[in-house]
């Protein structure tokens, strides 16, 4: 009897001690899996967003599918000009003085691929739709475009965003709860990862500066 009760409080205080490393290494373990996946979520929001950019320096309003984006990338010039400033100075019979006429002229010097401005060599903006996370690699980013009314302007905007369910998908389902409730000034608030707004004229991200610095 004696041995009996030795042995069950035996697997009692392993339980309780496995139990209180678990409360205290879980979150360690989460924090430590969700910065890695954020990085590199992340990163391939930055391809994106340094595709959009030089979509509407091309086209004037930014993609709102993938795959024009990325037909984009792959087929689309930037034209390189050159601006002189040609002013000169012009006597003015009204106010009987001399006075500068500006006059800026644009040469065209030629075209540059998209493609091997961007990315050089490597051919990874033909994933940028995707996850890129091991296990929701299927998975794909939501890409939205508009242009709306700002101040009496017509500006075009875009929001590109995941969910952090998503990207933590086999994560402790508590630990994700709390992570989509963050409000923190180094951390990415909210249950979203989001590039842009559809409402306000942005191409930042809510990720704290801390992933651009390990960018760097």
């Amino acid at each position: 009897m004696k041995l009996g009760i030795q042995i069950v409080l035996w697997i009692a205080s392993v339980f309780f001690a496995y139990k209180i490393y678990d409360s205290i290494n879980g979150p360690i373990k989460f924090n430590q899996t969700k910065n890695e996946r954020y990085a590199k979520v992340i990163d391939r929001l930055k391809d994106i967003r340094k595709s959009q950019i030089a979509h509407k320096d091309v086209k004037g309003v930014f993609s709102n599918n993938f795959d024009s984006l990325v037909k984009f990338v792959d087929e689309g010039y930037f034209t390189l000009i050159e601006k002189r400033d040609s002013s000169y100075m012009e006597y003015d019979r009204t106010y009987r003085i001399d006075m500068l006429r500006e006059v800026i002229v644009i040469d065209t010097l030629g075209t540059v691929s998209v493609k091997d401005s961007l990315f050089k060599n490597s051919t990874r903006y033909q994933d940028m739709a995707y996850i890129p996370i091991d296990g929701v690699r299927d998975s794909v980013f939501t890409i939205n475009a508009e242009v709306i009314n700002k101040n009496g302007y017509k500006v075009p905007v875009f929001e590109v965003k995941v969910s952090k369910s998503v990207i933590l998908f086999d994560q402790d389902a508590d630990l994700v709860q709390q992570e989509n409730e963050t409000v923190s000034v180094d951390g990415v608030n909210g249950p979203a990862i989001v590039l842009g707004s559809l409402s306000n004229v942005s191409t930042n991200g809510n990720w704290p500066t801390i992933f651009d610095a390990k960018q760097e």
